[in-house]
């Protein structure tokens, strides 16, 4: 048996979650791969798959095995690459993971420049409404929101992350503007809930050298970014979005800043990607360009404006022993990952 191509048979099945797409990609009959995956099993004397007429999954064997071939078919890719790219340059698929409202605003405007630069890179974008695991949905880069937790993967901070609580002038004619954050109980708001619990998202605010979350009374609650701000800018209520997704509404009036004094907390963007001892050239490329389209967008300037990013970086991470701020940018992360 061919180990390695048993390797990337396996992999691949996990990752198309499918034996027919499997076979298809890799060019073999679905025949072969079946019979590959069956040999596999037989020779390490363990069941890796699960199967059924609709779906398949991971055993705890097939989990444990998948997380070593990827990494083993990494290195042989990062070997060979390395001579490959001296000559012809960087080239592959590069599998990409970002919050939807980053992907729509910032990401997704640039690529053509990131296409003109390296042709010869396949880019495949998923905009999720999920928590990325990179190496059981085989993603290399992730762009995501908070401090990372997992000491497995490296993050490189490429932007600032701020929320602004802000409402409609015609609300605000109706209503008034909150001068506290405790005025919030006689205001309206609009709620922003996760799909996956039901629960509404608390407001954080930067209180002192702490940080509050406030649940807010509302008659709507949605799950959807441009719904929510759709409702703010329809006076529906108050709303607190990223800044970067409002910023051009704030700039023409169409939605006005409340609370300034006690604004929410900020928190690093970053591109995050796995370790690895000779990172592929392909990874590399796209993370020194990510982070250039950072420093040039003037969304992100504008969110950045009067906090440098190693100072909210280390702000963050001061507070988040003592003033939950984890908990909160858990709870952003979710929030992000739905926008």
């Amino acid at each position: 048996m061919d180990h390695l191509q048993a390797m990337r048979v396996f992999t691949r099945v996990v990752d198309a979650n499918s034996f027919t797409l499997a076979a298809d990609s890799l060019d073999m009959p679905r025949a072969t791969v079946s019979t590959i995956i069956r040999k596999l099993e037989k020779h390490l004397g363990a069941r890796l798959l699960n199967r059924s007429t609709r779906r398949l999954s991971l055993t705890p064997d097939g989990a444990s095995y998948y997380e070593r071939c990827a990494g083993i078919l990494a290195d042989v890719e990062e070997a060979e690459s390395v001579f490959r790219d001296r000559a012809r340059g960087p080239r592959g698929r590069l599998r990409i993971d970002a919050p939807p409202s980053l992907g729509r605003l910032v990401l997704i405007p640039k690529l053509c420049d990131f296409h003109q630069r390296y042709p010869d890179i396949e880019l495949v974008v998923g905009l999720s409404d999920r928590p990325v695991d990179m190496v059981q949905d085989a993603v290399d880069c992730v762009l995501r929101i908070g401090d990372l937790q997992d000491s497995s993967l490296i993050a490189k901070r490429i932007g600032v992350f701020k929320s602004v609580t802000c409402a409609a002038p015609s609300y605000i004619e109706r209503y008034g503007k909150p001068a506290a954050i405790e005025d919030l109980d006689r205001h309206r708001a609009v709620n922003y809930f996760v799909a996956r619990t039901g629960r509404n998202i608390d407001w954080s605010f930067k209180v002192g050298d702490g940080i509050v979350n406030v649940p807010v009374k509302g008659s709507l609650s949605v799950n959807d970014a441009d719904a929510y701000v759709s409702a703010g800018l329809a006076g529906f209520g108050m709303i607190q979005p990223p800044r970067y997704m409002v910023a051009p509404h704030l700039d023409s009036g169409e939605l006005v800043e409340v609370l300034e004094a006690w604004s929410p907390p900020p928190m690093p963007i970053s591109v995050v990607y796995q370790q690895s001892r000779h990172l592929s050239s392909k990874v590399h490329v796209f993370v020194d360009w990510i982070t250039e389209v950072f420093q040039g967008c003037v969304l992100m300037k504008k969110c950045a404006d009067g906090y440098p990013l190693d100072q909210d970086c280390r702000f963050a991470a001061d507070l988040a022993a003592s003033h939950g701020l984890q908990e909160m940018m858990e709870r952003r992360n979710l929030l992000e990952s739905a926008l």
